[in-house]
């Protein structure tokens, strides 16, 4: 697993990249109540606008960590947004993304590198 700045977390199952945001942010944002999932076949570039999650603190953005194309979404959010609270590196995922060069992951942080981002 790798991890952004912005606390998301980026697994690669095969060739795709899993986004979720991790249980640090989680917890930070509260109870999450609504979260609004991009389109699959939606391309993107890394910054940009992919996910909003609405919480009862805050509403906050999930900013494309690659350059790629949204294969799948996590459906089960639509109905359950407590999912991103409950299970935030399982269940709570968000999306699924093709990237041209998985080697971009290389420039993430590891866990030890995150786990000291946020101390």
């Amino acid at each position: 697993m790798k991890f952004t700045e912005d606390h998301e977390w980026l697994r690669v199952e095969g060739d795709l990249v899993i986004v979720g945001i991790t249980e640090h942010a989680s917890e930070q944002l509260g109870d999450v109540v609504f979260v609004d999932l991009p389109a699959a076949g939606r391309s993107v570039n890394t910054g940009d606008e992919v996910v909003v999650i609405e919480s009862v603190k805050a509403a906050s953005d999930i900013l494309a960590p690659l350059e790629g194309e949204i294969v799948a979404v996590n459906d089960a959010l639509a109905d359950t947004p407590a999912l991103v609270n409950e299970d935030p590196l399982g269940a709570g995922w968000f999306f699924k993304m093709k990237v041209a060069d998985l080697s971009a992951l290389d420039g993430f942080m590891d866990e030890a590198a995150y786990k000291a981002l946020i101390g």
